[in-house]
């Protein structure tokens, strides 16, 4: 189980740290994601974390945000900064329990991930 924390409504240009609490065994070794879907759009790809702790970005949020992970307290956190009104969506956690993806296009499909959390509501006011 994801259990997604600390949306909340923000001014453009603040900050917010997103956690996904994993539950229900060790999520240490899967890929760890984040997703976004902004009303009326299509859920889009925001980051993701490998077991190696490799980072991947989509070109949109790169050098403003910082994806991570705790594995001691299996928790992965999103730290957003230099935030903008189209960074507004439900942000979602999801973990892959495949084999390790060798290429950012599958990392970026929500198909890769078998495990979802309910989402948290990021608002950037402008």
């Amino acid at each position: 189980q994801l259990v997604e924390s600390g949306g909340g409504l923000v001014q453009a240009g603040g900050s917010l740290r997103l956690s996904c609490a994993a539950s229900g065994g060790t999520f240490s070794p899967y890929t760890m994601g984040w997703f976004r879907q902004a009303p009326g759009k299509e859920r889009a790809f925001v980051a993701a974390i490998k077991r190696s702790g490799s980072t991947y970005y989509a070109d949109s949020v790169q050098g403003r945000f910082t994806i991570s992970r705790d594995s001691a307290k299996n928790t992965v956190y999103l730290q957003m900064n230099s935030l903008k009104p189209e960074d507004t969506a439900v942000y979602y956690c999801a973990a892959s329990s495949y084999p390790t993806a060798q290429s950012m296009a599958t990392m970026s499909r929500g198909s890769f991930y078998n495990f979802w959390g309910q989402g948290t509501q990021v608002t950037v006011s402008s």
